[in-house]
């Protein structure tokens, strides 16, 4: 199996080519199943009205080509949604398992919304859920509107002033997910005689201190803040020093880290930049293109280690 590569295709199919118990970690940004564009579009729902158009969307500035439903859905599709979001994510998850060595860690961006769905695919599929960090943004979008103004469009005053303060939808989302995930280690022994076995197991403290912003570094919050070449790449590009703490986190130089939704190939690079052997997998040729002149481009790293 080569490495230090980025391949295109399907990683679902693609990764059922590759060997058992081969890779040391797998980091990803996957799709949340949101609707932020017609990739992230996961389940069968041919309602009319998903995909539609509101006021509010129309002054989010592009954050969102698609509309997702409210919470409580029009339809059962809209309800079954969730649902076939964790199918999805139970369609992948077993190679993940499978091609990861004994005590190899998973880390996954997942949407808030539809977190639970991915753990449980991922319980079910053999991988223990070992932690839940969150990353905390330095800027959020924050477009839930305000209550009194749609009863004043409505011409309605008194409800206006009786529900002022009140907004519809969500608070700024200033956290992000990140689902950690272990393959289980070797049956006999310890997660020390699998750090000695495999070299998989344990987390390095070092890398919350080289690359955490904040003052408590080794908690399970994590404050990395995206610089102005973490952006306009893709629609969910990560900062380069949050993929590099993560993948500092759970392996040592090299060690080989897989993305199978590479993106503009942010995983790939912080591998790269620390010693590590990487292998992308995206099914879009243009992110496949990106990728690979970021990996061909001169680096310099922003943190001593």
């Amino acid at each position: 199996m080569k490495i230090d590569t980025m391949l295109q295709g399907d990683s679902i199919e693609i990764l059922k080519t590759f060997p058992d118990s081969f890779l040391h970690a797998i980091i990803s940004d996957i799709p949340y199943g949101i609707g932020l564009d017609d990739w992230d579009v996961l389940h069968n729902n041919t309602n009319s009205a998903y995909g539609g158009s509101s006021p509010a969307q129309s002054l989010g500035g592009g954050l969102f080509k698609r509309r997702g439903k409210p919470l409580n859905g029009w339809s059962y599709a809209d309800k079954n949604i969730s649902r076939e979001y964790q199918e999805w994510c139970a369609s992948w998850s077993p190679d993940w398992l499978r091609v990861l060595k004994p005590g190899a860690s998973c880390f996954v961006f997942a949407g808030r919304r539809y977190a639970h769905r991915c753990i449980a695919a991922l319980e079910d599929s053999g991988f223990t859920f070992r932690e839940m960090l969150a990353w905390e943004k330095d800027i959020a979008p924050h477009r839930a509107q305000r209550l009194s103004a749609v009863y004043e469009r409505r011409g309605d005053s008194y409800n206006a002033a009786k529900w002022e303060g009140w907004r519809l939808g969500n608070p700024a989302p200033v956290f992000e997910p990140i689902l950690w995930f272990q393959k289980p280690y070797r049956t006999g022994g310890t997660i020390a005689d699998n750090v000695i076995d495999c070299g998989l197991g344990a987390w390095n403290e070092h890398a919350l201190e080289n690359y955490n912003a904040r003052d408590d570094n080794c908690s399970n919050i994590i404050r990395v803040q995206s610089s102005g070449r973490d952006k306009g790449l893709h629609a969910a590009q990560k900062p380069l020093k949050l993929m590099e703490l993560l993948v500092s986190l759970v392996t040592i130089e090299g060690q080989t880290v897989l993305d199978p939704f590479a993106g503009s190939g942010t995983t790939c690079i912080a591998a790269r930049n620390l010693g590590r052997h990487y292998i992308g997998i995206d099914i879009d040729e243009k992110n496949i293109r990106t990728a690979n002149e970021r990996l061909n481009a001169p680096f310099q790293h922003e943190i001593a280690l």
